[in-house]
């Protein structure tokens, strides 16, 4: 059992879930502020500002660097994995948000226009994120690590 307690006192995963609960949280603001509508269905919602993906994979490197330092394998092994994921969410997934969109509207105006049923499905557009929305969870991971390594941890 104590394997449990291991992981979640382990500041790593913890640094790493504060983080997404920080960027997640500041989603649903964020939202609220730009289309004065509250939708809380932002906290768990991918794409947005910020990246929920970049800020999770930053502060975990960014603690690996500060704990074990930049020419660990630890550190190595955690911003390879930030790179992949913080490419990937400005590559394919914005991509896929793209089409997501754009066949929603086409699946629109093909009911507008037959007389056929189409099966009843929206595909979910906020799925990838822009360049600033990547950057910015970029620097919102590295501050949560930061505060969490030298004040939180310290």
């Amino acid at each position: 059992m104590d394997w449990i307690i291991d992981f979640f006192t382990n500041k790593f995963f913890i640094t790493s879930v504060v983080a997404w609960t920080v960027a997640q949280v500041l989603k649903v603001f964020i939202h609220a502020f730009v289309t004065k509508t509250w939708d809380f269905s932002r906290l768990f919602g991918d794409g947005g500002m910020p990246s929920g993906h970049s800020a999770t994979v930053s502060s975990f490197a960014t603690i690996c660097a500060l704990s074990y330092g930049f020419g660990s394998f630890e550190f190595a092994i955690s911003g390879l994995l930030a790179i992949i994921v913080c490419h990937d969410a400005m590559g394919v997934r914005r991509e896929a948000g793209k089409h997501a969109k754009l066949l929603n509207i086409l699946v629109d105006s093909f009911e507008k226009i037959s007389k056929d049923e189409l099966p009843e499905v929206v595909l979910k557009e906020f799925v990838g994120h822009t360049p600033l929305q990547v950057t910015t969870g970029i620097a919102l991971g590295i501050i949560c690590a930061l505060f969490m390594h030298f004040v939180v941890f310290a």
